[in-house]
């Protein structure tokens, strides 16, 4: 025995010397280095070894450790760290899981190494994955077989790491043996790990930018013994950019006051609009993190709730969709938030119901952020495009058409910005940013009371995304038309505000006011939607005296009834009619009637209203062409008195000119030749201003049902505006 002593220690190299922290920092290539030498004579089999004396070890104790690298390894007992890189004592800080992740233990692995490459000055971190490992395997296996359940933590930790089976299978294509989709997924889980620690750790980060650090991935061969050396990871750029400062598991630390009750209540202080976007932005980071902090009630949060009222610190209007909870995004607790949602996050047919609570929640309950959210993906933006590119203008034949429509100037204005030649998902997806920014310039547009305090600074208006891929919520900021919504005087929506009659006690309507009206009438009029209705207290307060917001001047046809084109109230329309909307051989009776009501009235708006297939038009144009001279009757002469216009479309055509296309021109040409300046009111002329106010003259026809309102704009001779 003493013998065999003897010639051991004979044969027995003599111990290395070992790192302690009275060494240098060894720089990141040239502990690689030392790594790759050391696997190399594990796999020679000339290991130089690991043993230690007395006086090293003292040595390690009395001076501390100084590790070139640190290393992130599998727990299989086939992969022995130390053993495979031939290291000795203080040469490498080792850390291991089953499967070399950080599903399932992120802060220890992050922590850890934090201190390793802070405290220890290690300047190279390796992540170390080896073939055949049964963590990843199994993982790939439960993916592959759609095994969802959580019955013990092996099966959570398997879970945990399917999303590394699944960028694996998606890597190889369909059809791929579940063997070959392990084998990849054990390269990506090495990467994955690599990312992870670089997302979330800002000092690994920020030692890395530095190149004080480097993080490079590894794979252990089992069959040679050999490890493949990776080399850092694809997505460092674009990880480096990261602004997350801890582990999902971690956040909780980083878990906003819940308030002196637990939840946010009338008790706590009120939250301003710049730290209620924070709020936003750090819950939804928790949020596509998977590190939830919110919890169940308790009992006493919920007297608290009921005895001291909500506070919320931001009110969202967002969209109805499953997938996207509002208060789940953003990691909300009750008393947060004060949401709102319908389909496709919009007022297009809910503006009341919306701009009032949102009143409510600004004014009464001190909200100072609201958030304007939609999502990708969005069926009713969705729909809405088919809508438009459908090009139909038919009657809603249920709500959810009429919501459709109502949403389809959202995708016309898309796919103006975009230009032709859009793809439908681009198409879809602008849309869905067009939408947040209309129903953002709604709001402002339509509430004196929140452009109020948009205008004091005490509000905010924000709008957002939130990507279903992702679980993060793009933030858009402010609506671009802010500064020019806010000098809207419009106090009411319009679907509330046409259920009001105007009266004497109504101050003058500005023009563009009162064209915006007639155009929004004529909008419902033809998608069959129309929302004026008469109610007994109307009848009663337009008794008082009328103040029509608009004059105007149309045909007789029975098939052109004014009122319901422009779905109108009694009290909003001062109608002049007769065949041909002209004042040929009523100059007298129509000029009067609009002095009157530009002069007495007050009214500030003439629109002159010609339609498509007028008889007495065509009845003039056949007239002009037949070359009739002779009046026997009023109607001759009505049709003599068109035939200047039939004459001047002639002349315009030219000689080729048919007499369809001849009386369709001189439909237009008579809407635009009322003869203004015979109109002994100055204030009607030419639209020039007076000291009573402004007047415009307007022209339109109806087409199809719908009035074409830029054909030709103001009467010649009149600015258009």
């Amino acid at each position: 025995m003493a013998l065999f002593d003897l010639f051991g220690a004979c044969s027995r190299p003599e111990p290395r010397v070992v790192r302690t922290a009275a060494d240098p920092p060894v720089p990141p290539q040239d502990a690689l280095q030392l790594l790759a030498e050391g696997n190399r004579r594990f796999v020679n089999g000339t290991p130089l070894g690991a043993r230690t004396k007395d006086e090293l070890r003292r040595q390690l104790v009395d001076e501390g450790q100084a590790p070139h690298t640190a290393v992130i390894g599998c727990a299989d007992s086939r992969a022995p760290l130390e053993t495979l890189f031939d290291a000795m004592p203080g040469d490498i800080f080792v850390l291991r899981n089953a499967g070399n992740t950080c599903t399932h233990s992120e802060g220890s692995m992050v922590g850890s190494l934090e201190f390793c490459t802070g405290k220890l000055g290690s300047r190279l971190i390796l992540v170390l994955g080896h073939s055949k490992c049964g963590a990843v395997y199994g993982a790939t296996k439960a993916y592959l077989s759609g095994a969802r359940g959580k019955a013990s933590a092996l099966e959570g930790l398997l879970q945990g790491l399917g999303s590394v089976a699944q960028q694996a299978a998606e890597q190889l294509g369909p059809g791929a043996q579940e063997e070959d989709v392990a084998a990849r997924a054990v390269r990506v889980n090495v990467f994955q790990t690599m990312a992870f620690l670089m997302r979330y750790s800002e000092s690994i980060r920020e030692s890395v930018r530095t190149g004080q650090v480097q993080i490079h991935g590894g794979i252990y061969h089992l069959e040679t013994g050999c490890v493949e050396f990776l080399g850092q990871c694809p997505m460092q750029g674009q990880l480096l950019d990261s602004t997350m400062s801890i582990p999902p598991s971690m956040a909780h630390a980083d878990a906003p006051s819940r308030g002196v009750h637990g939840v946010r209540t009338g008790a706590d202080a009120a939250v301003s609009k710049a730290e209620a976007l924070q709020l936003l932005k750090a819950g939804n980071r928790r949020f596509a993190a998977g590190a939830l902090t919110s919890t169940t009630t308790s009992g006493s949060m919920r007297k608290a709730l009921v005895s001291c009222g909500q506070a919320p610190h931001s009110a969202i209007l967002g969209c109805a969709d499953s997938r996207v909870p509002v208060d789940t995004v953003f990691d909300a607790m009750p008393g947060e938030l004060f949401v709102l949602r319908n389909a496709g996050n919009t007022c297009t047919h809910s503006e009341g119901s919306m701009v009032g609570s949102l009143e409510f929640c600004t004014g009464k309950l001190g909200t100072r952020l609201i958030l304007v959210l939609g999502h990708t993906q969005c069926g009713a933006i969705a729909g809405a495009t088919q809508t438009f590119q459908a090009n139909e203008s038919k009657a809603p034949g249920c709500a959810l058409e009429g919501l459709l429509q109502g949403l389809a100037s959202v995708a016309k204005t898309a796919s103006e910005e975009l230009g032709p030649g859009a793809a439908p998902e681009q198409l879809i997806t602008h849309a869905v940013k067009v939408n947040v920014f209309q129903s953002m310039n709604f709001l402002l547009k339509f509430s004196a009371p929140i452009r109020d305090m948009v205008r004091k600074g005490e509000l905010d208006i924000q709008g957002g995304i939130y990507h279903l891929e992702t679980g993060c919520v793009e933030f858009l900021g402010r609506s671009p038309q802010e500064a020019e919504l806010l000098a809207s005087s419009e106090s009411l929506p319009p679907s509330m505000a046409v259920g009001a009659v105007r009266t004497a006690q109504n101050e003058p309507m500005q023009p563009k006011s009162a064209l915006s009206l007639l155009k929004d009438g004529n909008d419902r009029f033809v998608a069959g939607a129309p929302v004026a209705k008469v109610h007994r207290s109307m009848r009663e307060a337009l008794a008082t005296g009328q103040a029509p917001h608009t004059a105007l001047v149309g045909c007789a046809d029975s098939r052109v009834p004014l009122e319901t084109v422009f779905d109108a109230l009694p009290g909003d329309l001062f109608v002049l009619r007769n065949a041909g909307n002209t004042c040929t051989h009523a100059e007298g009776s129509i000029l009067g009637s609009l002095e009157f009501c530009t002069g007495a009235l007050k009214t500030r708006l003439i629109f002159v209203l010609g339609h498509t297939s007028c008889g007495a038009i065509k009845g003039a144009t056949a007239a002009f062409l037949a070359k009739q001279q002779k009046a026997s009757h009023a109607l001759d002469a009505l049709l003599q008195g068109l035939g200047s216009v039939a004459e001047a479309a002639s002349k315009e055509l030219g000689k080729k000119a048919t007499e369809e296309e001849i009386a369709k021109r001189a439909v237009k040409l008579r809407t635009c030749s009322t003869p203004w300046t015979s109109c002994s009111n100055s204030a009607s002329r030419s639209g020039r201003r007076c000291a009573r106010g402004s007047l415009r003259s307007r022209a339109g026809s109806t087409t199809c049902r719908r009035v074409a309102w830029s054909s030709w704009g103001a009467a010649p001779g009149n600015p258009s505006w």
